[in-house]
């Protein structure tokens, strides 16, 4: 769908984005990732043809993006540029307009995103009587009014309580799965594993990962599992019923818990699974559960910037 391709961009000698290549597939639902500073609302707005790129291009549908693209897209900014004087109604109507409904098209769609998202009592208000959030919505609804192929969020969740974020997120799932692309940036790795297909992260204007979450995942697996076992005499297994594996740990699980018993982590080889453990266990104790411990996100995120 978006294919950007050997991107730079400086500014008054800071780089900001430094040979970056993406490839956005058609109908995923993108995580732009990195810390404070990365590069990542420049490489937004190079999409948004808001700034150029110094150097490389960018693809929309396999050609070079083009001006006319935009009416394909809807772009929420991190900053928010709502006119404060303005009635909500009034420029929601307003922002419509310019993205090319007519009136009557934008009042129904307003009343329909107003109704769904519960804010069907603002359309009078002034934008400086809202809170952020309140306005965040407002900005939310016209950046999808117009049924765009592609959506673009600069840190959407920012501003938002956690029963209005999990709203925004819920409505975003929805838009993905009626066919929409979107590509959003966050720092926020609940927000990754919850929602994304794909993710790219960035780290001092280069990109350092990008592929499929899953892919992702699969290619930082430690092959590590956790055992939680009971025997008979409440003590740890022999040794040699973890034979040939590594055992990196084997405790007592803590006083607190539900039920006495152990938990052991225990590394195998890329090629053995847990079938390749769990007979000699059983024959030594009684198996409370066993799992692979998966490296999360946020855990790869760390991983990956500090090196």
């Amino acid at each position: 769908m978006i294919q950007a391709v050997h991107i730079s961009k400086h500014f008054s000698g800071h780089t900001a984005l430094n040979d970056v290549s993406l490839h956005i597939p058609k109908g995923s639902l993108y995580g732009l990732l990195g810390p404070n500073g990365a590069g990542k609302t420049t490489f937004l707005r190079i999409l948004n043809q808001i700034i150029e790129p110094d150097s490389g291009h960018v693809l929309f549908d396999g050609r070079p993006l083009q001006r006319k693209d935009i009416a394909h897209i809807g772009y929420l900014p991190e900053e928010r540029g709502l006119y404060k004087k303005m009635a909500v109604g009034e420029q929601a109507l307003y922002l419509a307009r310019l993205k090319g409904l007519t009136r009557a098209e934008a009042k129904n769609r307003l009343k329909y995103w107003f109704e769904k998202l519960e804010i069907d009592g603002w359309w009078d208000k002034r934008v400086e009587e809202l809170s952020k959030g309140m306005a965040q919505k407002i900005q939310f609804v016209t950046t999808v009014l117009h049924q765009p192929d592609v959506l673009i969020f600069d840190e959407p969740f920012s501003g938002f309580d956690p029963i209005a974020a999990q709203q925004i997120r819920n409505e975003m799932l929805a838009l993905h799965q009626a066919g929409t692309t979107i590509l959003f940036s966050t720092h926020r790795m609940e927000s990754v594993e919850e929602m994304c297909t794909h993710i790219a992260l960035i780290n001092q204007s280069r990109k350092v990962l990008d592929g499929s979450v899953g892919d992702i995942i699969r290619s930082h697996r430690t092959h590590t599992y956790r055992i939680t076992y009971r025997t008979s005499h409440d003590g740890p297994m022999p040794p040699e019923a973890f034979s040939p594996f590594v055992v990196l740990s084997d405790e007592s699980l803590p006083l607190g818990a539900w039920q006495p018993g152990r938990i052991a982590h225990v590394q195998l080889p890329k090629e053995a699974g847990l079938n390749a453990l769990l007979p000699s266990l059983i024959l030594n104790a009684e198996v409370l559960s066993a799992e692979e411990i998966v490296p999360s996100m946020n855990t790869i995120f760390i991983q990956t910037v500090q090196g």
